[in-house]
């Protein structure tokens, strides 16, 4: 999952003038720079996934108080999405991603207040701090994958793009579970109390920080060496918004379905990668240990890289709007495959609904976007701010596991989502 190309809007028939000039950075440069931020960036949104059980057993939550890791995270695409876009349109590409990745380190920081004071609230801000960064870099990465080269191919390169995003939700997820759900305590946050209590989420958590402190230091390195080349990007052009942010532009159907689907796709692919090593651990399902139940979380991200790289042909070869329609059924058929069945069947349909997710979000923002001209640094805008549904639907979905007692019930809403994707699919089925 990645943010939608903002702020910039070169000639609709020409790739993006970028490293045309002797001491420039040339397309391979910029291709693998952007490739390098896509895998950061998904990498540490996936981790969100392992530190959710994690601490809903630090704090003895249920799974609404879990999914608030979720809303707090997608809370700052909502709040920052905006500012954030119109940061990077006054200091430039460049700048910018210094920007968001020295956010992101401070967020991870964080963890460190968050850890010796033991306290939940404070865990949730620095994940809010750490998203508004990733917010800000991903401004930065997808207006330049998505405009380095023609539009008539755009579908299948922002695909190939996101490709290397998934690689990093594969990648993290397997060793933040070594390192985060590897702890064998021999007792549980509740079985103590008071000081007790203090002194055992600290002990827990620190394996939380430890992980975010090597994030940390990596990002550093990287943020000095793209100020290193902060003044060698030229050909930037960015276009002043209209209107109150683009709001306007949701009284177009085709942009305004899509803006809501993009809404409903995101909420969907979070709230089951929140749940799964939960729904793993059930005796029904797989009975699996924490661990081994956050290991397969790099199988749920997997299928989306290798359904992107596979989409990357197909999306050159068939209607983007009847491919997005079919995996969006697929997805549907996954989840009722998995909550009508038990064992491995059950638990590696639901694993299985990555693949179906690899195409979802740049084919609806892609299909959203079409013919939008000058207005389309608007559009992207709405659509950042569309992603907050990471916020909305995870935590519905947690009220109804709360409230119903059953995580195969809570399935239902990601279900319902995927039914409006699929009918914004037909909708978009034709060019604008």
């Amino acid at each position: 999952m990645a943010l939608p190309p903002t702020m910039t809007e070169l000639s609709s028939a020409d790739p993006v003038p970028l490293g045309h000039d002797s001491g420039q950075i040339d397309a391979p440069q910029l291709q693998l720079f952007v490739m390098a931020l896509f895998f950061i960036f998904g990498g540490i949104t996936s981790l969100n996934d392992v530190i959710i059980p994690k601490l809903k057993e630090l704090f003895t939550l249920n799974f609404t108080q879990a999914m608030l890791v979720q809303f707090c995270f997608f809370t700052a695409y909502a709040v920052i999405g905006i500012p954030g876009a119109r940061l990077v349109k006054k200091i430039g590409y460049m700048r910018g991603a210094v920007a968001g990745l020295l956010t992101m380190m401070a967020g991870c920081l964080l963890f460190i207040p968050a850890s010796q004071t033991a306290t939940y609230g404070v865990f949730l801000f620095a994940l809010f701090v750490l998203a508004s960064g990733v917010v800000i870099v991903q401004v930065v990465s997808n207006p330049l994958i998505s405009l380095l080269g023609k539009p008539d191919t755009v579908h299948s390169r922002l695909t190939f793009a996101q490709a290397f995003n998934s690689l990093g939700t594969t990648v993290f997820p397997i060793v933040g579970s070594i390192l985060i759900l590897g702890s064998l305590a021999s007792v549980s946050a509740d079985q103590l109390s008071g000081a007790e209590l203090d002194a055992y989420r600290t002990a827990e958590s620190q394996a939380i920080v430890n992980g975010y402190l090597g994030l940390a230091a990596a990002l550093a390195v990287v943020a000095a060496v793209v100020w290193m080349f902060r003044n060698k990007l030229k050909g930037e052009k960015h276009e002043a918004s209209a209107g109150l942010a683009g709001l306007d532009l949701l009284k177009r159907p085709r942009f305004g379905y899509g803006a809501l689907c993009i809404f409903l796709y995101v909420g969907a692919e979070v709230a089951i990668g929140s749940l799964i090593v939960n729904y793993l651990m059930q005796p029904h399902v797989m009975g699996l240990a924490e661990q081994d139940a956050g290991k397969l979380i790099g199988m749920y991200w997997g299928g989306a890289m290798v359904g992107r790289f596979i989409g990357s042909v197909v999306l050159r070869l068939v209607s983007p709007g009847l491919v997005l329609a079919g995996v969006s059924v697929g997805a549907i058929a996954l989840i009722a495959l998995s909550t009508a069945t038990t064992g491995a069947v059950s638990g590696y349909s639901l694993l299985a609904i990555g693949l179906m997710n690899s195409i979802m979000f740049p084919t609806i923002f892609t299909l959203a976007c079409e013919k939008l001209g000058p207005r389309a640094a608007d559009g992207s805008g709405i659509i950042n701010v569309a992603i907050f549904g990471g916020a909305v639907v995870p935590l519905l979905t947690g009220v109804v596991a709360d409230t119903t007692g059953s995580l195969a019930l809570a399935l239902a809403l990601p279900a319902a989502c995927y039914a409006v994707i699929a009918g914004f699919g037909l909708f978009a089925r034709r060019p604008a």
